[in-house]
């Protein structure tokens, strides 16, 4: 019933939004309907920390640049930029046709125009303590003598932001949805429920949120991007969305056609929509097709290298375990091959395209670890157990490799842990072995080597596994000091491959973007953020030849 609830709702809203539309064309619709089973907090940009969250924010707002498909970082308000030979001082020159939302505390339509000095606003807005947003760390290298904490406005359309180090991956971290631009006269209105109240610049805007039902959002008619012909976007009128709890009923919904798509795998549903090879059942295609692609994540198991603890794993018998499993068979039989099997290293192969040749990681040769262990002496296998931790969606991967690596004589004993004390117990050191994943905040293998930079070691920063060699940190600090990303990414390729040599985790799958659209849903792209892009959506039933 709840499900049935939730799309009765939808239905009169999607309703309500259409009045003024053509609601008699056959063959075409204005609203997009997608469901959020964890419900939405929030629509506050200095909040957008979780995919929940991202995926409507980034209707709402936009930021000073964008990632396109190919994660290319391309203009967004910001119609041009320049850095400083050093790579502290970033110019941005902004469009002088970016209006935020209309809302009746903005005094005329002079005021809804979005300068320079309101990017200085929201940027200040997320570093201050008192908003506790999660996305302060993207400025924590700005130079705080500079301007208002690292920014000043020039003039309206000028906008200057000063490091106190180079980091060259910074331009793309101002693509994440923490670094969007808000009005400061709404936000100082509405404080704390601003995110109940949000006003931006992105093609949709709020038009009712039914909390616990429904958020709909309405087109933004000033919105200032284009297509390639220059027709402005969005093409669509709404977006409906709605928060249907139990996953089965979202999925008889889709399957209704009262969804346009679902996103991810989910065991209640997955052979019934795929065969075990991954493909899309034949029965499905003349209703809804399957998307692919890269997604930028890395599931892996980490050892915890901390010397103190008196229980670091041998670096041949955490070689072995590399060593001792399919991980096509794995990916194949236990993922339905909804993912791409880590046979290189950390990073996934989307990021990795430049490297001056492919990262070669560990691959099946369960002779090989019984060899290694020999000759380290463990003639008769490892002799102490180690136990695994992970949580109980991951527990038929690590059931997988405790077979795996038994028969190779390495005894593992899996343990279950959830919510805060299981990342408690890996971010204070005291799993010894443990099942984590690692998604890109921003396109660039920086965000995934500094988990073995030594300064980094956790609770500090994402260094979980506590690795530390100063040859990994030597190719890590030299390619934050060039610009040029060919020679960066020779120093992360170089980096990656010391790393591995040690075995610090054990690579598993490089995780894929898997979504179920409905037929008339056209141009929605596949990115490996696996961002909900949908300015370019139209939607349109093809005409039959009949």
């Amino acid at each position: 019933m709840p499900g049935k609830f939730n799309i009765l709702v939808i239905i009169i809203l999607s309703t309500l939004l259409s009045v003024g539309c053509n609601s008699h064309q056959e063959n075409a619709t204005k609203t997009f309907r997608y469901n959020e089973s964890k419900g939405i907090s929030t629509l506050d940009p200095a909040y957008a920390r979780s995919q929940t969250i991202i995926w409507p924010v980034h209707q709402i707002f936009d930021g000073l640049v964008q990632y396109d498909s190919l994660l290319n970082i391309r203009p967004a308000i910001a119609k041009s930029w320049k850095i400083s030979p050093d790579g502290l001082l970033y110019t941005f020159n902004l469009r002088n046709n970016v209006k935020f939302h209309q809302h009746r505390l903005f005094n005329n339509e002079e005021s809804r125009k979005v300068k320079a000095q309101d990017f200085v606003y929201s940027f200040n807005r997320i570093m201050d303590p008192a908003l506790s947003s999660p996305g302060a760390w993207v400025f924590t290298d700005l130079d705080n003598s500079f301007g208002q904490n690292g920014c000043k406005a020039l003039n309206d359309s000028t906008l200057q932001i000063k490091l106190n180090r180079p980091f060259p991956p910074f331009l793309g971290l101002l693509g994440m949805k923490y670094c969007a631009v808000v009005p400061e006269e709404i936000t100082q209105h509405y404080g704390n429920a601003f995110g109940q109240h949000p006003v931006g610049t992105g093609p949709f805007q709020l038009h009712k949120w039914r909390q616990g039902q429904a958020i709909l959002l309405r087109k933004n008619p000033d919105y200032y991007q284009k297509d390639s012909s220059g027709n402005q976007l969005p093409y669509l009128q709404s977006v409906v969305i709605s928060f249907i709890t139990d996953k089965q009923s979202e999925f008889m919904e889709f399957m209704l056609g009262n969804l346009d798509f679902i996103s991810g795998i989910n065991a209640q549903y997955k052979d019934a929509l795929l065969t075990r090879d991954g493909q899309l059942r034949e029965k499905h295609k003349d209703k809804i097709y399957l998307q692919t692609g890269h997604y930028l994540n890395t599931e892996y198991l980490g050892f915890n290298l901390d010397s103190t603890t008196g229980q670091v794993v041998p670096k041949v018998v955490r070689q072995a375990i590399n060593y001792c499993f399919d991980r096509n068979e794995m990916v194949t039989y236990l993922r339905n091959n909804m993912a791409y099997p880590a046979h290189n290293g950390m990073v996934p192969p989307a990021l990795t395209t430049n490297y001056p040749e492919q990262v070669k990681g560990y691959y099946y040769n369960p002779e090989l670890a019984r060899t290694m262990l020999k000759k380290a002496g463990y003639t008769n296998g490892y002799p102490k157990t180690i136990e695994l931790l992970t949580t109980s969606d991951y527990v038929d991967i690590c059931e997988y490799i405790q077979h795996k690596a038994a028969r190779i004589g390495i005894k593992i004993d899996i343990s279950l842990g959830t919510g805060a004390s299981f990342r408690n117990m890996i971010s204070k050191g005291k799993a010894p072995f443990f099942r984590a994943s690692w998604i890109a905040d921003y396109p660039d293998p920086e965000n995934y080597l500094a988990l073995f930079y030594s300064e980094n070691k956790s609770p500090k920063g994402p260094n979980y596994t506590r690795f530390q060699d100063t040859i990994a940190d030597r190719f890590y600090i030299k390619s934050l000091k060039t610009k040029d990303q060919r020679i960066r990414d020779k120093y992360y390729y170089k980096m990656e491959k010391r790393i591995l040599s040690f075995s610090p985790v054990v690579p598993l799958y490089y995780d894929k973007v898997v979504r179920f659209v409905q037929n008339e849903v056209h141009g929605l792209p596949v990115n490996p953020f696996n961002l909900l892009e949908l300015k370019h959506i139209k939607k349109y039933k093809k005409r039959s030849n009949l």
